[in-house]
């Protein structure tokens, strides 16, 4: 059990609209250990963003829990709960959600400023991870001077500078080309693989689901099979 990172027990999510209430999820359990390469998948609606959403403590379950590092987020308060995740979850979103007005090397070190880390650590990092997610030389570049992929490298590059326990990643390779998704996967796998940084994904991208080593399909709010794979396809 000490491996586990997030243990979610008994989750369930309803959404009331008016008079009509949607059980997003129904007690669903959820493990998540270090080192893994999981993909949630499911067609939509199924849940499985509200998932990372409830293990990430973006959202608060209806009932169940959430344990992160043995501590329970989801019962955490608000303040409590963001120096919680700031210091413990790395998140890249479809739409990257990058601040527009800051430089590329802002944007990386802005969670790193947060934590009180100091100036000359914050740019040795932001120099190495430019390196490694291939940005060298865009350091003063403001966002909209970035195609979609470089944006969302620098995504990727802040999600991890921080040095996180596990990285959520909801639809990372939505809103790109196939050539630009697969050289992302590429290096989230690196990362993956090299530094034993942890990541699950929500997608419907197949080349994704393919490459996990750990493949869990949610449907109706249920997780319909959770499959483990030595060795992933390397197709899609």
């Amino acid at each position: 059990m000490s491996n586990i990172i997030i243990n979610a027990q008994s989750l369930k999510k309803t959404y009331k609209t008016g008079m009509v209430e949607v059980n997003a999820l129904n007690g669903v359990d959820f493990q998540v250990r270090q080192k893994e390469f999981t993909a949630v998948a499911g067609p939509s609606g199924s849940g499985k963003t509200t998932l990372l959403n409830l293990i990430s403590g973006l959202d608060t379950p209806t009932s169940g829990t959430v344990q992160l590092n043995q501590k329970e987020i989801s019962s955490m308060s608000g303040a409590e709960l963001g120096d919680f995740r700031r210091d413990h979850i790395g998140f890249i979103f479809q739409s990257y959600n990058l601040i527009p007005v800051l430089t590329v090397t802002e944007n990386i070190e802005y969670i790193m400023l947060l934590q009180g880390i100091k100036k000359n650590e914050r740019h040795r990092r932001v120099k190495k991870i430019l390196s490694e997610v291939g940005l060298e030389g865009t350091g003063n570049r403001k966002p909209i001077e970035l195609s979609g992929g470089q944006q969302q490298r620098v995504a990727i590059a802040r999600a991890i500078v921080s040095r996180p326990n596990i990285i959520l990643a909801d639809e990372p390779t939505a809103n790109l080309d196939s050539k630009t998704g697969r050289e992302l996967l590429q290096i989230m796998q690196t990362l993956n693989q090299k530094l034993g940084i942890t990541f699950v994904f929500s997608t419907h991208d197949h080349m994704i689901m393919s490459h996990a080593r750990r493949l869990v399909w949610i449907h109706d709010g249920q997780i319909e099979k959770d499959e483990v794979r030595e060795q992933p396809c390397q197709g899609g």
